[in-house]
């Protein structure tokens, strides 16, 4: 093939075009003026809305922030009028017996505490809701969900919540506090601190015992109002109950004018007279009101003022299996003679038996 022909056959053939895909297409000015006018009319139509709802939802932000200001505040002035009150109590005297600081503290700490928690938990939670309701959002499914959550919770931690419930009672209705001495049933002693859910209490041996609130099914208060100290005085039936009695009213004058005593007892020191009668003994009752908690101090002291009593009027204390006494004047003169013996008689079997072998012996060879 000549080259005159190559030329010819390589200028018919088609030149390569560039694919769609490879085109890229440029906006023009004129798209870009379209586009901003459509979305300024989109603005201009949308904008009295977006300013509504974000000028609700300011709205109600700023109430719901302000007025849980003014609650919580309101709460801290009563948790403060109910501290001054026991302050001014506790400057009195029977105030000051009957108030204690700490018990106080704790009861409106806990107060405020609830208090603030569930009125924050209101006013927030009513705040969240209109402003979910301000962006047209369907609250029907979000309050179904959050109700079957709530029974949900409630079944499974209603332990818990019977123990919440049953401590917010018990503090508002002021049954114990710290300091009190106190049976609840499972446990008793003295008050340590008093929680939401749980009681502690300090037993008699030094022991902590942590009480939930829901457990406690019965409480006996052991401080409130005042105690009753009581002791039984057993005695001989064959003992002047006059000689008894000026001896009991004695001990109680003489208790009833000392310090400390003067103080705890609120109340004069009574013989209330036989309790019991019995063959050989009998019990005279002796009860004094006191101080709450002081009952079993008062209860001792008094024993242990009558017992010397007792001894210096020559007043014998009996009780239980030593009761049957017999006087020494009736005693049986042949308890202290020794039984006779077979050993007493020197030439008896008896005492030839427990010879020595060797004075036996001696005794043999001599023969």
């Amino acid at each position: 093939m000549s080259l005159p022909a190559v030329l010819l056959a390589a200028g018919s053939s088609p030149s390569p075009t560039p694919s769609a895909s490879e085109t890229a297409t440029v906006p023009t000015l004129q798209d870009a003026q379209e586009s901003a006018a459509h979305t300024a009319s989109w603005v201009e139509q949308n904008w009295s809305t977006w300013l509504a709802i974000g000028l609700k939802v300011l709205l109600v932000l700023v109430i719901a922030v302000v007025l849980r200001k003014v609650v919580l505040r309101a709460i801290t002035k009563f948790i403060d009028r109910m501290n001054r009150t026991a302050e001014s109590a506790e400057g009195t005297t029977l105030g000051g017996l009957l108030v204690n600081a700490e018990r106080r503290r704790q009861r409106s700490q806990a107060i405020g505490s609830v208090l603030r928690s569930v009125a924050s938990f209101l006013i927030l939670g009513t705040a969240a809701l209109m402003v979910l309701s301000s962006f047209q959002i369907d609250l029907a499914p979000l309050l179904a969900s959050a109700g079957v959550a709530g029974v949900a919770i409630g079944f499974g931690a209603r332990n818990l919540v019977t123990d919440f419930l049953s401590g917010v009672f018990m503090i508002l209705e002021d049954q114990y506090g710290v300091g009190d001495s106190i049976d609840s049933g499972v446990a008793s002693g003295e008050v340590v601190e008093v929680g939401l859910r749980v009681t502690k209490l300090r037993g008699a041996n030094g022991e902590i015992w942590y009480v939930r609130n829901g457990e406690i099914k019965r409480i006996g208060n052991l401080s409130q109002g005042w105690a009753t100290a009581g002791v039984d005085v057993t005695v001989r039936s064959s003992e002047d109950l006059d000689r008894v009695r000026a001896s009991l009213d004695e001990v109680a004058e003489k208790m009833a004018k000392e310090e400390p005593w003067n103080e705890v007892l609120w109340g004069p020191i009574e013989v209330l007279g036989l309790d019991s009668v019995l063959i050989d003994s009998m019990v005279v009752r002796v009860s004094a009101k006191t101080m709450p908690g002081k009952a079993l101090t008062v209860e001792r002291e008094l024993r242990w003022r009558i017992k010397r009593a007792f001894d210096a009027a020559h007043i014998r204390i009996v009780g239980g299996e030593t009761a049957v006494l017999l006087d020494e004047a009736a005693a049986d003169p042949t308890a202290a003679v020794a039984a006779p013996s077979a050993f007493a008689n020197t030439d008896s079997p008896q005492v030839a038996a427990t010879a020595p072998i060797a004075a036996q012996r001696s005794a043999t060879s001599g023969k």
